[in-house]
């Protein structure tokens, strides 16, 4: 397995990423924007759903509601067939109807969550939303290449449309704490996560993607040079920033998985997790598609629309 600093950079670009009415009735709550998901081969798709369509939804997703679902999703990917099917039975419990195909689905939202599991499908999935002119979250990760990603934002830029990507991880407590400057400069990071590897995705896109974009999350962009260490266990990778700093990723195969890490400051050291979940994520998600301006950066440069 080889990783250059070009495909570690690519890893943080494809898992963070960004370029910018009908009422439903559900119940008896108004809902002023309809949310289409894209993708039932994601735990993601079904957590994101619950936080929008509970009962007496958290104040800062108000407003937003899944009303219809495509479910397909990577047709080839073990887990994702069979993730699938259950999924479109859990989510029509939910008042979602599910959609025959992304166009019939793009007729009836206004904004859409890009959930499926495999990024290879992402640039002709995403094409269709950016075409279609609707503001678009794309889960991790971003693309399954360089080449992908690099349309996608292509697409967006042409068609005027918002599109974001990222990790729930960059949006943990401890690391919006650190990125806001809470704890003074970062002096250096150590992070972690699962690092599964799945054979149709290079290097760490698939998995390690969560604890790769923790370590940029508060060390910053311009990692200039990356060693890697890897074994069938574990990754251990080592990125040194245009200033000297030092950020290490560990990717974690056996053992229980967990994610986190420790930020190193000018005032003290301090831990990154814990993890808690998908709501933070999803209230970014939602001030994006309010604002049309994207929380993350694409290697440090500013996302807006």
């Amino acid at each position: 397995m080889k990783l250059n600093r070009r495909n570690f950079i690519h890893t943080i670009t494809l898992a963070s990423a960004a370029i910018a009415l009908p009422r439903f009735a559900f119940g008896q709550q108004p809902v002023q924007k309809r949310v289409g998901i894209i993708g039932l081969d994601t735990s993601h798709s079904l957590a994101f759903t619950k936080l929008l369509n509970a009962e007496n939804p958290d104040p800062l997703l108000a407003g937003y509601r899944v009303v219809a679902a495509y479910p397909y999703g990577s047709k080839d990917l073990a887990l994702s067939k069979e993730r699938i099917p259950k999924q479109i039975v859990e989510i029509q419990q939910f008042g979602v109807k599910i959609s025959a195909s992304i166009a019939q689905l793009l007729t009836e939202v206004d904004v859409v969550l890009l959930e499926t599991n495999d990024g290879r499908l992402h640039l002709s999935q995403a094409l269709e939303v950016i075409k279609a002119g609707k503001p678009l979250f794309i889960d991790k990760p971003l693309a399954a290449s360089l080449k992908d990603a690099k349309a996608i934002f292509e697409a967006a830029t042409k068609h005027n449309v918002p599109v974001f990507s990222g990790s729930s991880l960059r949006f943990m407590e401890n690391v919006v704490a650190v990125r806001s400057g809470k704890h003074g400069q970062v002096l250096g990071a150590d992070t972690f996560s699962p690092a599964t590897i799945e054979p149709t995705h290079p290097d760490l896109f698939w998995y390690g993607i969560h604890g790769v974009e923790t370590l940029f999350a508060v060390m910053g962009p311009d990692c200039v040079s990356v060693s890697r260490m890897y074994t069938d266990g574990t990754d251990l990778v080592v990125g040194k920033w245009k200033d000297g700093r030092v950020g290490t990723f560990r990717g974690t195969r056996t053992g229980k998985a967990d994610f986190g890490g420790t930020c190193f400051t000018e005032s003290g050291t301090f831990q990154l997790g814990p993890y808690l979940g998908y709501q933070p994520l999803l209230v970014e998600i939602i001030k994006f598609f309010n604002t049309k301006i994207a929380p993350a950066k694409v290697l440090g440069k500013p996302c807006r629309f």
